[in-house]
């Protein structure tokens, strides 16, 4: 019986062990199986990461292709959900819970049909141009597949009206407001001639080690393609957009006065806080954010001995020409000089550093009327690309010196840059975590690394202070005005009051902000929950281990699974602080 009950228990764990064997290989071919079915469905997303298969490609953006990857999103969500995940690693297990709330948003999200609003205002069919600055256009194949990208661009136009005609029928429309930047933007592609579009830029200066045939070839199907086939269709599209699209979208601005909207923004608002905070909930934490952070700046102001109101003290930040350059070229420089300066001292708050580094660019001429004061583009999967960090010199007479910092700070290192190019970095992960990621903490490190400028030495006059807490306010009026606009009924007027009334931000700037959080609902949240949750974090761990917290440590650790919904990411430190405590208990 001994004998016969230790080859039992033998024999159950040779299949258990073959369980776990099984349900580890399974989860591992789902994913890689998933990241290639990601990449070949989505071409630009492989071009930008430096996957070259796709570069002669656009995704396919007819109805009947979106319909056809909403179904193959649910199978591979099946699959994940018949995994025994009790089966996997506890990294598996991680793996497997971010896999599914990602496809899971993505199965969610459908249901709303924002595919059937296809234009922006912030770049798109009507800029396609600007994909040139993220792609590596080295060799004649290179030149080439960018070609053929040029050549389908009149079937990728007749998909997007198609969408858009679905989407008027079903009244389904963005806000005229929004729209109403369009034709400008369009007009730059409806040249007379082919060598003056957009499109044809990059042919003007080919690389000099490309043979002379081969450069006269190239230019000579550029001419011609755009000439006979894009020029027409980008007719076609302005013709449709300014006589039947544009006259029929809508005057109203909220997400709520679309079909479904109110349970639209709720999911919107779950997604990219990745919290079950309601509207509602938000909305009274941004009225106390904005009341908080006014208290702060009353102090800057009576420091600097002002003798005036608070809106008086915005109008001189808004006018006084001292806070200006006068060219984009010292605003540029200036931006260099202040990242120059930042990153030496990052070593004082960070033990790992990523080994890609990143520069800073200026936002193409063709969008940066349209578009943020900066951004940030992540580097190549295969590093043949730098991050970069891309400022706005568009108006420098609008673009306060006291934002420099701030600014810095969030879209280049300690934020960004450093946070996106550290989790490129980590090979152990599958693809979907390295180079996607969930917007709460992205943006939320973005967020909380202005505040890590005091560390760093800047804000060291008043007025830098002031951009600092600025910028914190900009976030804190997201939450009311993104709320509040797509989901209690206000105005765009209204927000941009609330706005003006609460930050010394240019009045482009806060057109601009408030027309892109039109543009792109919920979005605008996830900076300052995720900002909160991880100062809350901070300061439970300054609590908890006293003289022995290592803000070194804490920032790796905060950063060294790449980015987690909130909640995970604090399980993630609770569990950190758990095995830190007990040397901060010692004597």
């Amino acid at each position: 019986m001994k004998t016969n009950g230790l080859m039992l228990a033998v024999l159950l764990t040779a299949v258990s062990g073959a369980a776990f064997a099984d349900a580890s290989s399974d989860f591992s071919e789902l994913l890689d199986e998933h990241w290639e079915w990601r990449l070949s469905t989505s071409p630009v997303l492989a071009s930008r990461l430096g996957d070259r298969r796709f570069n002669d490609q656009w995704t396919d953006e007819s109805l009947e292709a979106i319909e056809r990857r909403h179904t193959q999103t649910r199978d591979f969500l099946r699959r994940a959900y018949a995994i025994d995940r009790s089966a996997l690693t506890s990294d598996e297990q991680l793996n497997h819970e971010l896999f599914r709330r990602q496809l899971q948003d993505d199965v969610d999200e459908h249901q709303f049909n924002a595919f059937l609003m296809p234009f922006s205002s912030r770049g798109g069919i009507q800029t396609l141009e600007n994909l040139t600055s993220q792609l590596r256009l080295v060799t004649v194949r290179d030149y080439q597949d960018w070609l053929s990208r040029i050549e389908k661009i009149p079937d990728l136009i007749d998909s997007e009206i198609k969408l858009a005609e679905e989407g008027r029928k079903r009244g389904i429309m963005p806000p005229k407001v929004l729209m109403q930047r369009i034709p400008d933007q369009l007009a730059t592609q409806l040249v007379d001639y082919a060598t003056e579009s957009p499109l044809f830029r990059v042919f003007d200066d080919l690389p000099e080690k490309f043979s002379a045939a081969d450069r006269e070839r190239l230019r000579a199907r550029a001419a011609a393609s755009i000439e006979d086939r894009v020029l027409p269709a980008y007719r076609k599209l302005d013709r449709y957009f300014s006589q039947k699209y544009l006259p029929a979208t809508r005057d109203s601005i909220g997400l709520s006065e679309l079909p479904n909207g109110n349970a639209w923004y709720e999911h919107l608002a779950r997604s990219f806080t990745t919290t079950r905070m309601a509207p509602d909930d938000i909305h009274r934490l941004g009225l106390e954010e904005v009341k908080r952070i006014r208290s702060e700046m009353n102090n800057i102001i009576e420091a600097v001995e002002f003798d005036g109101s608070f809106q008086e003290f915005l109008t001189f930040l808004r006018t006084d020409s001292q806070f200006y350059y006068e060219t984009p070229e010292a605003l540029y420089e200036a931006y260099l000089a202040t990242c120059k300066r930042i990153d030496p001292e990052l070593v004082k708050l960070f033990g790992k550093l990523p080994r890609i580094p990143y520069g800073v660019k200026p936002i193409p001429d063709s969008i940066a009327p349209d578009t943020t004061t900066a951004y940030y583009t992540r580097p190549a999967a295969d590093g043949t690309r730098a991050g970069t960090y891309w400022v706005n010199l568009y108006r420098p007479e609008v673009r306060p010196k006291y934002e420099i910092e701030v600014l810095s700070v969030h879209e280049a290192m300690p934020g960004h840059h450093l946070q996106l190019a550290l989790q490129q970095e980590l090979s152990n992960m599958p693809s979907f975590r390295r180079f996607l990621g969930f917007t709460a903490f992205v943006e939320g490190w973005g967020l909380y690394s202005e505040r890590l400028g005091y560390d760093l030495g800047l804000y060291t006059d008043p007025y830098s202070r002031f951009g600092q807490l600025t910028y914190d306010m900009w976030r804190a009026v997201r939450l009311v005005v993104d709320t509040g606009m797509h989901y209690k009924g206000w105005t765009r007027q209204q927000a941009i009051d609330f706005f003006k009334d609460n930050a010394a931000k240019a009045e482009h700037d806060i057109i601009n902000e408030i027309d892109r959080y039109i543009g792109n609902p919920g979005q605008a949240l996830a900076y300052k929950i995720g900002q909160l949750k991880m100062l809350s974090l901070r300061e439970r761990a300054e609590r908890q281990l006293g003289d022995q917290f290592d803000i070194r440590a804490f920032h790796d650790e905060l950063l060294g699974a790449g980015a987690l919904p909130l909640d995970l990411l604090e399980l993630r430190i609770d569990k950190w602080l758990a095995e830190q405590q007990p040397a901060a208990d010692l004597p």
